[in-house]
């Protein structure tokens, strides 16, 4: 059995406000500060690697976590955001009358991001790597995002992807799976470093 932790990005100034996306915005002293409690909550857990999307607010928060336990995160491609296309950089608010931002919101299963990718794609590519870790038989650290976050376990859990936003996913936030041959079982979700 594997335990594949999966770790959302600590706080940055954009948080709830604008859809980063893609971009590089990097930690506010609230992530920072997040980003060492997730590191001191994480130090007695047993990890053999750290992978982190490439995203600045994910490697900073990854790099947290690896100084403390003497591990060099590695960039995994696979992990990183969603690509919002052009809803990248926008204000929540300013997306509130868009339709697509709205179909995109409902139909999560199947809407495509203007120039963007869907859920499947980005899920797809996140699931392949996930389970590419598991056959290693090794306990791994994976620093990521929010909607990557609750896509995995939703689709992990057959729960359908529409439904995704019941999951909880705060920054700095702990989500670990055990998977077994291909067997995937939800230990924790959303578990918060104390701070």
């Amino acid at each position: 059995m594997t335990f594949i932790h999966l770790a959302r990005h600590a706080t940055h100034d954009e948080v709830g406000h604008i859809l980063s996306g893609r971009s590089d915005i990097a930690l506010n002293p609230k992530g920072e500060a997040e980003a060492l409690a997730l590191a001191a909550e994480m130090s007695a857990v047993p990890l053999d690697r750290i992978y982190t999307s490439p995203r600045r607010r994910a490697t900073q928060t990854a790099g947290a976590v690896g100084t403390m336990r003497g591990i060099d995160p590695l960039v995994a491609p696979a992990l990183d955001e969603i690509d919002f296309g052009t809803f990248t950089g926008r204000s929540f608010a300013a997306l509130e009358d868009d339709r697509d931002w709205q179909a995109w919101n409902r139909e999560r299963a199947t809407a495509r991001c203007p120039g963007g990718e869907t859920m499947e794609e980005a899920i797809a590519r996140a699931a392949d790597f996930i389970f590419g870790l598991a056959q290693a038989d090794a306990p791994v650290l994976c620093v990521t995002h929010c909607d990557i976050i609750r896509g995995l376990v939703a689709h992990m859990l057959a729960m359908p992807m529409d439904r995704m936003f019941m999951l909880g996913c705060d920054p700095a936030s702990v989500t670990t799976l055990a998977i077994d041959h291909g067997d995937v079982r939800l230990v924790t979700l959303n578990r918060c470093a104390r701070r």
